[in-house]
């Protein structure tokens, strides 16, 4: 039964923002990317080689992007709640089947699975702040809960450091974490009676018949990103433990604090406000490909790991909560689907990005894959945001449905104010 509908106020609710926080470290920081965090552990137990790794991590990623597929989907027909119940049953399946593994088949599907669940668990969120949340703290809310993922690194990275051989009662508290915080979410969040953006208008405004052009360039700078990015979440600690040659205790330590940092994603809301959508974009991604960089330069440096490791942490978390704002300055009444539609791309270019990493380093090296990613990173700062056309200022105001001519031509303003870095309070 969906919840009754109720008005959003202008306040951030706390339990919502803290449950939904804790329902991305589940779901991103500990089963999707803790996978790559206790990669030196999982292939001592059960013997992965470097193309078997990879070929995991690769599956993850696209079982991600077939559940945000059908999270966009879905959400078009019903209430995002359904989304949200999806999410914690893949993440919590999935967890439980890595947990109890016994071969490398019984650990790939339970990765798979699990890794999956993050795909359904953005775009519903998304949708639950989107909905609970109005006003100036609407952005900040949506990017605490998006930094929800350096918590989970974090924990995994605890956890690994105080007992490094110790890796399947993490997935079985992740299980139950999964279920819990979907708990809280569920209870705390105002959905909405039907679809995202169905009471706003008999159909989305801003699904043109030029959406497709509109949406080509985040979706290209996306899964830019997303292959650049691949080599550290996959095989980051594998390259300061194996080539680096630190100690494992060390390394775990490492990821802590890249977990840590990561947590300063929820700072992107406020930076795309101070910055502009354009300038925050190219600054987030231009330092994800420094801190990917300076891992393949010095990996046996305890300080430049360090340093590297939180940079790209941080950056990589920031330039997701800017792929959020991205999505809601597009397209304000669909701004959950969206968000999955940019994330399925960042995701396809992490599964393209692990399997290339893989088997790059079988080839050239490990450092071989690291510069890659970091090229590929700069390219996609190269892809900056462009100005929207404003599609409503021709057509006529029967044609306008859900929202106001005045709202529209402030809405234009918004996108405007928003993508050049100017100040974004005035039109609220």
């Amino acid at each position: 039964m969906v919840k009754r509908s109720l008005r959003p106020t202008s306040t951030t609710p706390v339990g919502l923002v803290a449950s939904g926080a804790g329902f991305i470290a589940v779901t991103y920081g500990m089963v999707r990317y803790g996978y790559g965090l206790q990669l030196p552990q999982l292939t001592a137990e059960l013997g992965l080689s470097p193309t078997a790794a990879g070929a995991i991590a690769s599956g993850s990623f696209a079982a991600y992007c077939a559940a945000a597929l059908w999270a966009q989907r879905s959400m078009a027909r019903r209430s995002p709640r359904v989304a949200l119940w999806f999410a914690a049953a893949l993440a919590a399946s999935g967890a439980l089947l890595v947990g109890a593994s016994w071969s490398t088949a019984s650990l790939a599907v339970g990765v798979l699975v699990a890794g999956s669940a993050a795909g359904a668990a953005s775009p519903a969120l998304v949708a639950a702040v989107g909905s609970t949340v109005r006003g100036p703290s609407a952005d900040r809310a949506q990017a605490v809960v998006n930094a929800g993922t350096g918590v989970g690194v974090a924990l995994v990275g605890a956890a690994t450091l105080a007992a490094p051989s110790v890796w399947r009662p993490v997935w079985f508290c992740a299980a139950a974490g999964a279920l819990l915080t979907a708990v809280v979410v569920d209870r705390r969040a105002r959905w909405p009676l039907g679809p995202e953006g169905a009471g706003d208008g008999a159909r989305d405004p801003d699904a043109g018949t030029d959406a497709a052009r509109t949406m080509l360039r985040p979706l290209v700078a996306a899964f830019v990103a997303g292959t650049g990015s691949a080599a550290v979440w996959t095989f980051g600690r594998s390259l300061v433990t194996d080539i680096g040659g630190l100690p494992e205790r060390t390394t775990a330590a490492l990821w802590c604090l890249l977990g840590a940092a990561a947590v300063l994603g929820a700072l992107s809301g406020d930076a795309v406000r101070a910055l502009g959508l354009r300038r925050a974009w190219v600054v987030t991604a231009a330092a994800a490909a420094v801190g990917t960089a300076a891992l393949a330069l010095a990996p046996g440096s305890v300080l430049v790991a360090a340093v590297a490791g939180a940079l790209f942490g941080g950056a990589y978390t920031a330039l997701s909560g800017v792929l959020i704002a991205w999505a809601g300055i597009l397209r304000p009444l669909a701004a959950g689907r969206t968000t999955a539609t940019l994330f399925v791309a960042l995701t396809a270019g992490q599964a393209v990005g692990a399997l290339a990493a893989g088997g790059l380093a079988g080839l050239a090296g490990a450092q071989s894959a690291f510069w890659a990613g970091a090229a590929l990173l700069l390219v996609a700062a190269s892809i900056r945001p462009a100005m929207p056309p404003c599609r409503h200022a021709a057509m006529p105001a029967s044609r306008r449905p859900g929202v106001p001519p005045c709202r529209r031509r402030r809405s234009s303003a918004h996108r405007t104010r928003a993508l050049r870095g100017g100040p974004l309070g005035s039109d609220r």
